[in-house]
């Protein structure tokens, strides 16, 4: 049988490493992937390795990037005076999808959960705050995810910059518990980044 084949269930193996897809997904999409045309799968083989070869960080907010700086960091454009920071660079992307605002982003690459060994120090925090004491920046939007470590995440950041003259704003929780920003529709992160509140005075 096809499926107990080594080759197969190592692609198995490796497509159940993505995010979201459990072993039925993966079992659907490395049969599609074998009976496609060569091609096909030669493009997506070829779109993933010059994509892991082209993509950097940004040296300025750590999102992901071809162009160092990325485009939104040198944009003259944008609010250089409003940061928001986020957990992945998924967050940025499906904040930018609601086309409210117009600052700048930072990514934290994770959010603190000390029971997975993740502390400030496996977090992009020391970066964020040698930005913030530049003393161009006069608000922080702490958008990281309506979950325990979010929260968490957010209240720490909050009291580091609380040491600074910024304002640390908090996004409003119209995206639901539990769930992270790349879930949230549109209207309802516009509604989140409108109606965010202070941390701290």
């Amino acid at each position: 049988m096809l499926i107990d084949t080594p080759s197969v269930e190592r692609l198995i193996e490796a497509l159940r490493r993505l995010p979201g897809i459990g072993k039925r997904s993966a079992e659907r999409l490395a049969l599609y992937l074998l009976g496609a045309p060569e091609e096909e799968a030669r493009f997506i083989s070829e779109a993933i390795r010059s994509a892991r070869e082209r993509i950097t960080t940004c040296r300025m907010c750590c999102n992901l990037t071809e162009a160092d700086p990325c485009p939104v960091c040198s944009d003259p454009r944008r609010d250089a005076g409003t940061i928001c920071v986020v957990e992945q660079p998924a967050g940025a992307l499906a904040i930018e999808r609601a086309n409210t605002y117009r600052g700048l982003y930072h990514v934290l690459h994770g959010a603190l959960n000390p029971l997975e060994g993740i502390g400030p120090s496996e977090l992009r925090i020391g970066p964020l705050m040698k930005r913030l004491e530049s003393g161009t920046v006069a608000e922080v939007i702490i958008a990281t995810n309506a979950t325990a470590e979010g929260e968490a995440t957010a209240m720490y950041l909050s009291k580091q910059i609380s040491k600074l003259d910024i304002a640390v704003t908090r996004i409003a929780h119209g995206v639901p518990m539990g769930s992270g920003l790349e879930f949230a529709d549109d209207v309802t992160l516009s509604h989140a980044i409108q109606g965010r509140t202070r941390l701290h005075d």
